[in-house]
């Protein structure tokens, strides 16, 4: 057996013997969301570190847990914590709490972060549409023998974010009032921000955002067949383009005013995500 597939199998087998909840949509909380788990009907959380062989995040604030429950009468699991590349992670590891809410039954994953702007037209604490994504900066997940029982060899990601999706999100957005930006998000490793030089590079390439997680994740389920959407908060802009330095307080803290705007487009996108499907 794969041994990818077989630690994913494991973590799948040791979480099933402290839950059998089925989500229809896994949320994958950033920067900036990490409150939002408190406002769900929580019906049971379980830590990482109760997962044999689960990857547990080492970065503060994040708690490190699945939180399961309802967004109103929509199941969800929701990622409380993410793990980075840049923590020394392989990429499997990386993207295996993906596959193991896609495994738990879970099939759109809507995926958000907090990233530096890079339009010009952006401004620090705006909401960007996930579009598109650039991942050539980073190991693809699915490096190597593919994992047959996951998906294909060869996934198509001309639709990465679901157009669909995206149009609900986009018709949630008006209908509350809540300003969206749309653009093209890059993942660079990490976990030193970006040189001025590698945001003018970034920009030549397309993006609008930068970031250091999400493609490869997303991958990791475009690859399992799950339909994908994700909003980023611009919570920071990036390097060369205000003429002073970055720093993580300053994303943070851009992050958590933005929370109450962020908050309510995802949950208000989630219930009509469910309404269409």
């Amino acid at each position: 057996m794969n041994p990818t597939y077989e630690k994913l199998m494991k973590c799948y087998d040791s979480l099933r013997t402290v839950t059998d909840f089925q989500p229809r949509l896994a949320l994958m909380l950033g920067t900036g969301l990490g409150n939002f788990a408190d406002r769900i009907r929580v019906v049971q959380t379980v830590d990482y570190s109760a997962i044999e062989g689960f990857p547990t995040s080492t970065v503060e604030g994040h708690k490190g847990r699945y939180v399961f429950g309802y967004v109103d009468a929509v199941p969800v699991v929701v990622m409380q914590g993410r793990v980075h590349y840049y923590e020394g992670y392989d990429i499997p590891d990386v993207v295996l709490p993906i596959r193991l809410m896609k495994l738990m039954g879970a099939e759109i994953l809507m995926v958000t972060n907090a990233s530096g702007g890079i339009c010009e037209h952006f401004h620090a604490g705006d909401l960007m549409l996930i579009s598109d994504q650039i991942s050539s900066f980073i190991p693809s997940p699915l490096r190597g023998a593919n994992i047959d029982e996951l998906g294909t060899r060869f996934p198509d990601m001309t639709d990465a974010y679901d157009p669909a999706l995206r149009a609900i999100i986009r018709t949630v957005a008006v209908k509350e009032g809540i300003p969206l930006q749309e653009g093209v998000y890059l993942q660079l490793p990490g976990p030193q921000f970006e040189t001025p030089a590698e945001i003018r590079m970034a920009r030549a390439l397309g993006a609008d955002a930068v970031g250091m997680s999400t493609a490869c994740e997303v991958i990791a389920a475009r690859h399992m067949g799950m339909r994908v959407c994700g909003i980023s908060c611009v919570s920071n802009m990036a390097a060369g383009m205000t003429g002073g330095p970055l720093l993580h307080e300053e994303v943070q803290q851009n992050a958590d005013l933005a929370a109450p705007r962020f908050e309510a487009l995802v949950w208000k996108s989630i219930v009509a995500i469910a309404q269409s499907i």
